[in-house]
């Protein structure tokens, strides 16, 4: 028997070697055709199954191209829709990845809902091919595997293997067995000065079916949506080391979310009581960095010629540093933050008109602090009804453009079923694809977005404050003015217009937001240098934002853009910041060290001890992880001990400065690792699980630490 197994092999391996170097064969022998036959060892072939089809959307990046596939529940949704529609119906448009993109069916692309991305293709996969090179499946074309499956079927059904498929393209799929499918390259592309194929001729191993390929399928994302989050991105295009888009970053820390939810929130998750917290990226660079300002071209102007490379980098990263402190640029910078976001929640609410849940707001670098300026410059009552954007009594369309002498693109912009609401909806780029001039596309959009879209809401445009000759505010100052302290000035000749706020901010028109932000998380923000560089003295604990209740200031301890709040609030006691627990509880294990030997090392030197044992007790003795202070279980013995600490009510009462725990390999060079903490939020778990903490604390849904 086993003599009998060998010899079965020796002749596969024969036959395999014989069809790579000549795979064009006419006849097949009846021994190597039963010795393929045996492999099987069944004694009455299998009956034929058509396959389960799986779909998969390309993603190209650089030189790169991969299939990923789509989750289980998408794919079934894309495969019911491909069997219902019509040759002649119109196209099937379906809702994929949370409803982030919809793919279109008969068109076979996938489309983005929320921001701009080039179309990507779809396929309804079948047959997957390997190269010896290849770290993973690739998926055939949709003709191609049917024309695979339509020989397998014939070679099940009849069960006749050996068959060889020619392809116009040249290559030859050759099905020895149903286990054993191999594809093979045109036989003019061998190189016949070798006596083996060349690395390009080598055949492909061919697997049928997406269940014999080995590919990681996502789980699907659950249709309840809890929360709404909008992350607003900092300086420059890029948002990490890699160089990668907001879109991309923000799909990571989504994606953390949702494993963080399944782990810490299994229970909750299996009763219905969670469903997905959603991420959405706020993008503002490209408006500012586009042709509507044309600062790139001026700037480029008088750019010095020497190191082009480090030169291109200042003017497209850290330039937006200075444009924010730009009256010209910081106004387009708000505005396009304040219209995007409101653009996003509105598309948002079209798309799940079930959602009533609150909406969070995140800011990371620069964009924490357009966050806190906006939301410093928000009024009560700003709260725009559900999917409502425009009074009844609001001009119309043609009396608005006649208020600004453009009645000359009316009829460009009803040809396009544009009225007040939507218009509001629009982009610069938007009226740009309609052939409307600079000009005139700024006259509208300033027009619509500061002036109309606040008065249509009822709401008040924060009026400014006015000075006397001296610089000092007038008499008529709000209460809230008080609430924000700022020196004297020293200097001379620069003097800013305070808002009711009175924190130095750029005099420009702020624009409401459409919705309440519950939260507001600043990622590695430099807030606290901003406002103490604008004059800002301290905060009045009793100061919170009109419009968001809560506040917290996350940051890395080597992040060299980072600054504190806590202290600008409560300047006479020394507090540390709350530190953020690992995601897989406890601290991590070098911190444990660190402060079990400081403890220790306290302790003998007071001679609080008395003894080496007791000493060593005291280094045994594990800290317990920092939580936020609304955790009463989780409190510290030490922090139970230390007077209660009022930080204001810019956080309800509660801990504003949360610190990261920085990772062993971290610690060993704070200045290596340096610009690498400011990027690391979108990856961090350990913040993602902060955010989830928060979210759902307010919903009442108990935190799960999972078992080790």
């Amino acid at each position: 028997s086993r003599d009998f197994k060998i010899l079965i092999s020796d002749l596969e391996h024969v036959a395999t070697i014989f069809v790579q170097v000549s795979p064009v064969v006419d006849e097949v022998s009846p021994s190597s055709t039963s010795s393929f036959e045996m492999l099987d060892m069944e004694s009455v072939p299998a009956p034929y199954q058509e396959v389960q089809p799986h779909w998969f959307f390309c993603r190209r990046a650089d030189d790169d191209t991969s299939w990923l596939p789509f989750s289980r529940e998408d794919s079934d949704k894309l495969e019911n829709a491909c069997n219902t529609v019509g040759d002649e119906e119109e196209d099937v448009v379906v809702a994929v990845d949370g409803e982030r993109y919809d793919v279109h069916v008969k068109e076979r692309m996938r489309y983005a809902v929320y921001w701009e991305q080039a179309p990507t293709e779809v396929r309804r996969c079948t047959w997957f091919y390997k190269g010896d090179k290849d770290t993973k499946f690739m998926p055939y074309p949709e003709d191609f595997s049917k024309n695979l499956e339509d020989a397998y079927m014939i070679a099940v059904t009849l069960d006749e293997w050996k068959r060889k498929l020619d392809f116009p393209t040249g290559e030859t799929v050759i099905l020895h067995n149903p286990k054993l499918i191999m594809q093979y390259q045109p036989i003019g592309l061998q190189d016949e000065w070798v006596s083996s194929p060349s690395e390009q001729t080598r055949p492909r191993t061919v697997k049928r079916g997406v269940d014999n390929v080995f590919v990681e399928i996502p789980d699907g994302e659950s249709e309840k949506v809890d929360h709404l989050v909008f992350m607003v991105h900092g300086i420059g295009p890029a948002c990490d080391l890699r160089f990668r888009s907001i879109i991309q970053c923000v799909n990571d820390f989504r994606s953390a979310s949702l494993s963080l939810l399944a782990s810490h929130y299994k229970r909750a998750q299996q009763d219905g009581q969670v469903g997905r917290v959603e991420f959405l990226p706020v993008n503002w660079h490209s408006a500012l960095h586009g042709d509507a300002t044309g600062v790139d071209e001026d700037i480029q102007r008088i750019t010095l010629p020497s190191i082009s490379r480090l030169r291109h980098f200042t003017n497209d990263t850290l330039l937006d540093l200075f444009f924010y402190n730009s009256p010209t640029y910081c106004q387009t910078i708000v505005d396009t933050v304040a219209s995007e976001i409101n653009r996003l929640h509105a598309l948002f609410q079209r798309r799940h008109p079930e959602f009533n849940e609150a909406v969070s707001v995140v800011g990371h670098s620069l964009g924490s602090l357009i966050l806190f300026d906006l939301l410093t410059n928000q009024r009560n009552g700003s709260q725009v009804p559900s999917g409502e954007l425009c009074n009844v009594n609001c001009d119309t369309l043609e009396q608005t453009l006649n208020r600004l002498g453009l009645q000359q693109y009316l009829g460009t912009l009803q040809a396009e079923n544009l009225d007040i609401e939507s218009l509001a909806l629009c982009q610069d780029s938007d009226l740009k694809d309609l052939g409307i001039p600079l000009g005139p596309r700024k006259k509208i959009l300033n027009y619509v977005r500061r002036k109309w879209l606040p008065e249509a809401l009822g709401l008040q445009v924060p009026p400014q404050v006015a000075s006397d000759n001296d610089g000092n505010q007038s008499s008529g100052a709000t209460p809230q003015q008080s609430q924000f302290h700022r020196t004297q000035s020293v200097t001379s000749a620069v003097d800013y217009e305070y808002f009711d706020v009175g924190i130095g901010q750029v005099s420009i028109d702020y624009p409401q937001l459409a919705f309440q932000p519950q939260t507001f998380f600043a990622f590695g923000s430099p807030i606290g240098m901003f406002l103490t560089v604008r004059g800002l003295k301290r905060i009045d604990p009793n100061y919170t934002f009109p419009t968001c209740k809560r506040f917290y200031n996350i940051y890395h301890p080597y992040d060299p853009v980072a600054y504190r709040i806590e202290p600008m609030i409560v300047s006479d006691v020394d507090v540390e910041p709350m530190l953020i627990p690992h995601h897989k509880g406890r601290k991590r294990m070098h911190l444990e060290l660190k402060d079990s030997l400081t403890r220790m090392s306290m302790d003998l030197k007071n001679n609080v001890l008395g003894s080496l044992r007791t000493a060593w007790q005291s280094f045994a003795r594990l800290p317990v992880a920092a939580l936020p202070p609304e955790a009463e279980s989780s409190v510290s013995a030490e922090q139970t001990e230390q007077p209660e600490i009022k930080m204001g009510m810019l956080n309800e009462g509660r801990r504003i400065d949360y610190v990261l725990q920085e990772k062993p390999i971290e610690s060993f060079n704070e200045y290596l690792f340096a610009i690498q903490s400011h990027l690391c939020y979108w990856e961090s778990e350990d913040t993602a699980l902060l955010l989830l903490k928060e979210i759902y604390d307010k919903l009442g849904v108990a935190f799960e630490q999972p078992q080790q």
